[in-house]
């Protein structure tokens, strides 16, 4: 025990400050006693060369805990302290000007989501509802000409994620809040719309973390659904409060399903009649033509879903 306890204290790590009182750390102090040849030979010790001793002597100053009182070592990496430009590629002028007009699309939805809280609470519902399909619009603006102008970034994804969660995953819910004032129970028309705001930052967190499908959205996207709920609200769908609640609760439970749902690129190659028979519908009856279309591109998730498993 006398012995193991000697070598114990061969090991242990002593800090000497210099005599003028410089605090920085010095070389490791490794004390000797009459029984190191002895301990050597006993642990093999002998047979590590000069360079293992440094080697451990280093991994060993890599650990050693720091006083408060005593500065940081300064180890850090340079290369860890350099900033990541927020333009990648060439940084010209042409470029950073069509770089801050992307921004400045994204921007703008997001001071149209905060018109829109603001609008609601002042009783604007309809208002309201018309900024967030202003949202809707600028929203899929910034990423069209992100692309086509060439300076689309992992800044302006993070920057498009952020201002909708604002605009549909905060103001959507109050705008649809503000809508069912006096027609349902206060506590269930908060549910359903806190829901739609849970659902939306789901929906956007993992849509930044998960590969992208060029055919299909997994769920419904978080625009389709602020822009399904601006358009109920603005031109009023004649339905009973507790129905559109329930219709509330199922569009954000679509948000974070796993069902396939069709981009608009792909809606657009649909055949011509398709596309002329809403039009149609909508100049006989608006209300009812939209509830038709937003009931059929519910059903279509579950549909492609139950295609995919029979082909699979």
């Amino acid at each position: 025990m006398r012995r193991s306890s000697t070598f114990a204290r061969q090991v242990l790590l002593v800090r000497v400050g210099r005599r003028d009182g410089d605090l920085r750390p010095t070389d490791l102090a490794l004390p000797e006693h009459r029984y190191a040849e002895r301990q050597r030979r006993r642990y093999g010790l002998d047979r590590l060369n000069r360079q293992s001793f440094a080697t451990s002597r280093a991994e060993i100053e890599a650990v050693t805990p720091v006083s408060p009182a005593l500065p940081p070592s300064a180890y850090a990496d340079e290369a860890s302290s350099s900033t990541i430009p927020l333009l990648p590629g060439e940084r010209t002028v042409a470029r950073r000007m069509k770089f801050a007009v992307v921004n400045a699309c994204t921007l703008a939805s997001l001071m149209l989501g905060m018109l829109a809280i603001f609008l609601a609470m002042q009783g604007e519902v309809q208002i309201a509802a018309l900024c967030l399909i202003a949202c809707v619009a600028f929203d899929g603006l910034d990423g069209a000409l992100a692309r086509r102008l060439g300076v689309a970034s992992p800044f302006g994804a993070q920057m498009d994620s952020l201002a909708d969660m604002c605009s549909f995953g905060l103001a959507a819910p109050v705008v649809v809040y503000a809508s069912l004032a006096g027609s349902v129970s206060t506590a269930a028309a908060a549910v359903a719309c806190a829901l739609v705001a849970a659902c939306a930052a789901i929906r956007l967190a993992r849509f930044n973390v998960s590969p992208k499908d060029g055919r299909f959205f997994s769920g419904v996207p978080t625009t389709m659904a602020a822009a399904v709920l601006a358009v109920t609200v603005a031109i009023g769908v004649p339905v009973p409060g507790p129905v559109l609640v329930a219709g509330v609760a199922l569009l954000a439970f679509a948000m974070v399903s796993s069902f396939p749902y069709a981009k608009l690129a792909r809606l657009v190659k649909l055949p011509p009649w398709l596309w002329l028979a809403p039009v149609v519908g909508a100049l006989v009856d608006v209300q009812l033509t939209f509830v038709l279309i937003v009931v059929g591109y519910l059903v279509s998730g579950p549909v492609l879903w139950l295609r995919q498993r029979r082909t699979a």
